[in-house]
């Protein structure tokens, strides 16, 4: 309860929801300045707080072989093998953009559609809502450099994917510290 009540609901609809300020002034009335100002003061206010050393769950062991299983497929660029890890009705979402995708098939074709954007990946395994989720870092095409990319959350379901939450960038990259994840990748494990 750090914020005032109009801060973190502008906060939550645009940094959470997606919403764009002209949306958010809409529903809460104002300005999309007074909107803009107070998502200024929110970001600044949590940015002075205190950070916490990241408290981690562990994953089950059934949670740890997926949550292994998925790290390798991404890893070793195997798109078929992350596809197969997935529920025939797993939802993908992309916070903060809007898409989201529904069915496995569905997902793998997105997936398909940016997955060479990259030279290769590499993954960390961290927790976050008290479910198994992985920081994945990503290799330009036109540098050697590593470069934070995006917060994986995974939802379990009988061994499989029922759910995926992928924070993109900007949000992604930014979580990257408050959970714990170092700019660079360490060494790779498969």
């Amino acid at each position: 309860q750090l914020l005032p009540p109009r801060q973190r609901a502008a906060l939550l609809l645009c940094d959470v929801l997606g919403w764009s300020a002209i949306e958010t002034a809409q529903l809460l009335g104002g300005t999309t300045a007074s909107i803009n100002s107070a998502l200024q003061r929110a970001r600044t206010k949590l940015g002075e707080r205190q950070v916490r050393p990241p408290q981690r769950s562990r994953p089950s062991a059934g949670e740890g072989v997926l949550l292994e299983r998925y790290m390798g497929a991404w890893q070793t660029d195997n798109l078929d093998g992350l596809v197969e890890l997935l529920r025939e009705d797993a939802i993908y979402h992309m916070p903060p953009w809007q898409e989201w995708y529904r069915g496995h098939q569905a997902i793998g074709a997105f997936l398909a559609s940016v997955w060479g954007n990259f030279a290769g990946y590499r993954a960390m395994a961290v927790g976050a809502n008290a479910q198994p989720a992985v920081g994945i870092y990503a290799l330009g095409r036109q540098d050697s450099i590593w470069r934070p990319h995006s917060l994986h959350v995974i939802e379990d379901a009988d061994g499989k994917i029922a759910s995926l939450t992928i924070y993109v960038p900007p949000l992604g990259p930014a979580l990257f510290e408050a959970f714990g994840l170092p700019p660079e990748p360490l060494a790779l494990r498969v």
